[in-house]
């Protein structure tokens, strides 16, 4: 979106450069500040330390382009429409011109909205992308300056070039930063490496480390992909630092889904990425701004639908009506709870059966509330993943969190009053076609 002269003459100087780091495909608890006992994480350790943390960050759906497309937007998957990575090939061949078709048209969603780098560059500011990215090239997505060239550019899909980050070093970053430096302007970066996802090809000198304090050779290289990506974040904060520019950069940081590496076959449990369980949707999401937030460690029920409104509002943006997420800033600031006490998901399938109807693809919708969560189940078509989607329980599904954090126990038939309570509550974020609602399995 071009600039006005008036709106880079609005940028104000005491705006933040803004680092926003997603990870991609990693559990809430594989972090040594999240207690894990094996995987070495020193630098998002430190991140935390520093940070407001809250170690109950959420994202509203398990799979990568829709929880992009989130973070992108500001909107939940039903709403911004992109609820799976790829048009179903049931009903369109894939590389047909039919395919391609649906493949354009998801992309054409993002302009429905003004997304979060379009609205940083309103308000003066450079941005860059790098790492996963779905909706076309960077420029489609709003960035003045990025690495992936995006559909329909040949190989063009979920990031391509810009996959080269982290794995291949911050080269692109570093020069992208230089210039912002140079033209005396805020920067925004998104940096989504393609880690720790797979493929699990660690250094060796990581991938030693592990191989003989684990019995299962995938975990080593999982855990060692988890700390290879945790090097990428230290040389990430350490050239914000060497530039000097710590003191003036709001560094945020989340997942896009959870990840359980499964130990006996490259993978993952069927109880994470994809699914609503705790492994699949909980993530810490930290903000980290010296000299602006002080350092905490907090519980309260965050989701990574809040980090658009809370960066817009920290670069001195206008906030959207529609926004359903919070401005997270002034409780940053001020140290007080969240008066919010429940939080909002949903699931879909991987391939989007039909692209204008996110019911055709819905699995789940799931809330939150205080310690006790709720999980409901539909009918929607899952193609070719069906036979490893995590649906192995039908119907409502009752936990609580707080007692039961690892999801072993549902307790839906013991406490009708909360499971009604939470079942009118979804009805009231995102109406759906009740008939579609499966009956549990007894």
């Amino acid at each position: 979106m071009p600039l006005g002269a008036s709106q880079v003459r609005g940028a104000s100087s005491q705006q933040p450069n803004i680092v926003l780091i997603i990870s991609d495909d990693q559990a809430w608890t594989d972090y040594g500040f999240m207690g894990h006992e094996l995987i070495r994480t020193p630098h998002l350790d430190q991140l935390a330390a520093t940070s407001v943390l809250f170690d109950r960050g959420y994202v509203p759906t398990a799979l990568c382009r829709p929880s992009l497309m989130t973070l992108a937007t500001g909107h939940y998957a039903h709403r911004h429409g992109v609820t799976g990575n790829d048009p179903s090939p049931k009903y369109a061949k894939q590389g047909s011109a039919l395919y391609q078709e649906r493949r354009a048209q998801l992309i054409g969603y993002l302009d429905r909205f003004e997304s979060l780098p379009q609205r940083l560059q309103q308000l003066g500011y450079l941005t860059h992308q790098s790492g996963k990215w779905w909706e076309g090239s960077y420029a489609d997505g709003g960035f003045t300056h990025g690495m992936t060239r995006g559909f329909p550019q040949p190989g063009g899909r979920h990031g391509d070039d810009g996959l080269k980050i982290g794995r291949e070093g911050l080269q692109p970053i570093e020069a992208f930063v230089d210039h912002a430096m140079e033209e005396e302007k805020p920067f925004f970066l998104w940096y989504a490496p393609f880690l720790p996802h797979t493929p699990h090809q660690p250094p060796e000198r990581l991938l030693a480390h592990y191989r003989d304090r684990v019995d299962s050779i995938h975990l080593a290289r999982y855990y060692a992909m988890c700390e290879w990506f945790d090097e990428t974040c230290g040389q990430m904060m350490q050239m914000i630092g060497d530039k000097g520019l710590e003191n003036n950069t709001l560094v945020v940081y989340v997942t896009d889904n959870g990840w359980t590496q499964h130990p006996e076959r490259k993978g993952y449990d069927l109880k994470s990425k994809q699914s609503p369980y705790e492994a699949g949707v909980r993530t810490p999401i930290m903000f980290r701004w010296p000299g602006h937030l002080k350092p905490s460690h907090r519980s309260d029920l965050v989701s990574s639908i809040d980090i658009f409104p809370t960066l817009l509002a920290a670069a001195g943006g206008e906030l959207p009506g529609d926004l359903p997420g919070l401005d997270l800033m002034p409780s940053l600031k001020s140290g007080h709870p969240l008066a919010r006490k429940q939080i909002f998901g949903e699931g879909f399938a991987h391939d989007i059966a039909d692209i204008e109807n996110p019911e055709a693809s819905l699995l789940y919708r799931w809330t939150i509330r205080d310690e006790w969560k709720l999980l409901l189940t539909y009918d929607g078509e899952v193609n070719r993943y069906q036979s490893t989607h995590p649906r192995a329980e039908k119907g409502p599904q009752l936990f609580h969190l707080r007692v039961d954090p690892h999801e072993k126990r549902n307790v839906a038939d013991l406490y009708p009053d909360q499971l009604q309570t939470m079942v009118e509550s979804l009805t009231q974020w995102y109406p759906v076609m009740e008939r579609q609602t499966l009956t549990r399995t007894r």
